[in-house]
């Protein structure tokens, strides 16, 4: 086993472009390609103001990242964070164009939101700066060019709002035909059924089917997540299911702990009406924070934020599976000492696919005047998360490698190809 202590910490951008450069070098993957694919095609930067609930203005500073699109239009959540910026951004769009790739969409890759903590903010405060950010971007999003969906701190609310905003500023006619400017809308406004348990629902099955690999079920594993939002708790709600055992989750507020299981159902109910925050839930005591990661369990799910799992924790770490709920949630070298210890990490571009499956599937049904029952929808995910569960399961056999490095092999392989055969302009 692996004992060290740190050296520096990396951000997102360097854990992605170290994951592509690798993952590069593999598959010899052509030159050409490979500067373009290192690269952004579009950086969009936008300050606007608004006017707050006391009658004063504040400006804020929005991000747009589209990375890629040789797939298909760009495709990527917003999120409302105080961690986003530049930097934040490209990686995670770079992530999400593997991530589409990976899946089979026909996608690229974007991500972007606003510097921001919306918990200071009323929800008429939100609304504004939701609306006003959507009038910003302007024709850098739509429906066939890049689709934005929910992330960190973000929801159907804030779709609803900027797919609102957005129709308001074309024509009438138009406006019919642009629903899908954006996933994950309230079902009432166009969304889909079950696409607010699409990312969750993947992060489990994700596990599930590892497990089978090994004989084994989730019947008595026990799991901890960080971050008891969206994903974490419909991860949690479905292995729970399944006869798994939550025994601690972590958030910015608190980190919980009960050897017994913590119900996944109350935890959720008591969140709701204090912003997410699972501090002062009673089924569970509260522990260190540094305790979270080497607590004995079998299964780890970071739903988090990035770069959480490092050199100073990764150590620690006794699961046999770390089950990557978030985007990039664990860097170089903390993913260096959880291979070296002969723990299995199912990559964030796989496990968390779920969310953008769902997404597409929503894309399409506003797109083609569809409707789909939640039943239908939760059999399409599983079928593709299956399928491309049992392509990266050969690469790894075959290629003998980590689950990581065979995922990214498949996705930027089929970008490599859809550049040969189209050629590259002009």
């Amino acid at each position: 086993m692996i004992n060290a202590k740190p050296i520096n910490k990396q951000s997102m951008y360097e854990t992605v472009m170290n994951q592509f450069n690798k993952t590069a070098d593999i598959i010899d993957l052509n030159p050409n390609i490979r500067k373009i694919l290192g690269i952004t095609n579009n950086e969009i930067i936008v300050h606007f103001p608004v006017k707050m609930d006391n009658g004063k203005v504040e400006v804020f500073t929005g991000y747009r990242v589209q990375h890629n699109n040789a797939l298909g239009p760009y495709k990527g959540g917003l999120r409302y964070h105080d961690t986003v910026d530049i930097d934040a951004a490209k990686a995670l769009a770079m992530w999400m164009t593997w991530k589409t790739s990976l899946a089979g969409l026909p996608y690229g890759g974007a991500k972007g939101g606003i510097k921001i903590d919306p918990r200071k903010f009323s929800d008429s405060e939100l609304e504004r700066i939701t609306r006003r950010f959507t009038y910003a971007l302007g024709e850098n999003i739509g429906p066939e060019h890049d689709i934005p969906a929910p992330d960190v701190n973000t929801n159907a609310q804030t779709m609803a709002w900027i797919a609102d905003t957005y129709m308001s500023t074309i024509s009438s006619s138009e406006r019919s035909h642009n629903q899908h400017v954006v996933t994950g809308k309230p079902v009432g406004a166009g969304g889909l059924e079950g696409r607010d348990r699409a990312t969750g629902f993947g992060v489990y099955l994700s596990i599930k089917l590892l497990l089978e690999t090994r004989n084994e079920t989730l019947e008595g594993k026990t799991f901890i997540v960080q971050g008891y939002g969206n994903v974490g708790y419909w991860a949690s709600h479905f292995i729970t299911q399944e006869g798994g055992k939550l025994i601690a989750v972590q958030d910015a507020h608190a980190t919980l702990f009960n050897k017994e299981g913590i119900n996944t159902e109350s935890l959720a109910q008591h969140c709701e009406p204090r912003k997410g925050s699972i501090k002062g839930f009673e089924g569970a005591r509260e522990i260190n924070p540094d305790e979270f990661f080497g607590l004995e369990c079998d299964i780890v799910i970071p739903a988090a934020l990035g770069n959480q799992i490092t050199s100073e924790n990764a150590y620690k770490i006794k699961a046999s599976i770390v089950a990557e709920g978030a985007n990039g949630p664990t860097d170089k070298e903390g993913e260096e000492i959880l291979l070296e210890n002969g723990i299995t990490i199912i990559p964030d571009i796989f496990c968390n696919s779920g969310g953008v499956i769902g997404s597409y599937l929503e894309w399409l049904q506003n797109r083609n005047g569809e409707l789909w029952q939640l039943e239908e929808v939760t059999a399409k995910i599983e079928k593709k998360i299956t399928e491309n569960f049992k392509k990266i399961h050969s690469e790894v056999q075959s290629r003998n490698t980590d689950w990581r490095t065979a995922a990214y092999i498949l996705a930027i392989s089929r970008i490599e190809t859809a550049y040969k055969q189209r050629g590259i302009f002009p």
